[in-house]
């Protein structure tokens, strides 16, 4: 599952990115390691940004951000 597929209140693990490795970087320098839980919050009313609670933070995410992070539902 994709990140940008959960529902708000779901938990899931990070499992993997897709994407360059550009990108990849800037999602782990943001705290998304493999091995991270997070929750997902709520989705903006017309879908994007969307935000998560990752480490007891709150972190706004684009849905084509999202959509590279690989989720393992908890």
């Amino acid at each position: 599952m994709k990140l940008k597929d959960m529902e708000p209140g779901q938990r899931g693990i990070v499992k993997e990115f897709t994407g360059g490795e550009g990108d990849r970087l800037r999602l782990m320098e943001m705290g998304l390691l493999p091995g991270t839980e997070i929750r997902f919050v709520r989705r903006a009313p017309l879908g994007d940004p969307l935000e998560v609670e990752v480490r007891g933070f709150h972190l706004s995410l684009r849905s084509s951000e999202a959509a590279r992070i690989g989720i393992s539902v908890v």
